[in-house]
C-alpha cells in the first residue's frame, strides 16, 4: 500500500511540475518582443488627428506642443489601439511620423517597453 502512495505522489508532483513549466512558457511567450507599427502622437490627440487642437502647423509640432506644454505623453497609434511608450525621449524624435517599434507589451497597462524605434519602411 505504501509503494502505491509513493507512486501516486510522484505522479502528482510530476503533473504539478509539468503544469508550472507550461504556465511559465506561456507567460514568457506572451511577454516576448514584438514589432508594432503606427504613428507617434500624444495622448491628448490619441487618434493622430490634430485638427481640433491646432497647437502647431504640422502633426509633429502639435504632438510636441501637447507633450511639452500640456503635460501629455507620446503614444503609438496603430490605427485602432493606442499604446503608451516607455521611451519618451526617443518618441519625440519621431513625433507625427510612422514608425516601427520593437518592444514588449504589458497588456494590462497597454504600455510598450521600447527596445528600439525606427522610421517605418
Amino acid at each position: 500500500m505504501t509503494s502505491l502512495c509513493v507512486s501516486f505522489m510522484k505522479y502528482l508532483l510530476t503533473c504539478l511540475l509539468a503544469s508550472a513549466l507550461l504556465v511559465s512558457a506561456t507567460m514568457f511567450a506572451a511577454q516576448s518582443r514584438q514589432t508594432f507599427s503606427g504613428t507617434i502622437t500624444d495622448n491628448e490627440c490619441p487618434g493622430a488627428d490634430h485638427s481640433g487642437m491646432r497647437m502647431g502647423s504640422t502633426d509633429a509640432a502639435c504632438t510636441i506642443a501637447c507633450v511639452l506644454d500640456h503635460g501629455g505623453q507620446f503614444v503609438l497609434f496603430d490605427g485602432k489601439e493606442v499604446y503608451r511608450l516607455s521611451d519618451q525621449d526617443k518618441s519625440r524624435e519621431f513625433a507625427g511620423k510612422k514608425v516601427a517599434v520593437v518592444g514588449t507589451l504589458d497588456s494590462k497597462t497597454k504600455t510598450i517597453q521600447v527596445n528600439s524605434m525606427a522610421a517605418a519602411k
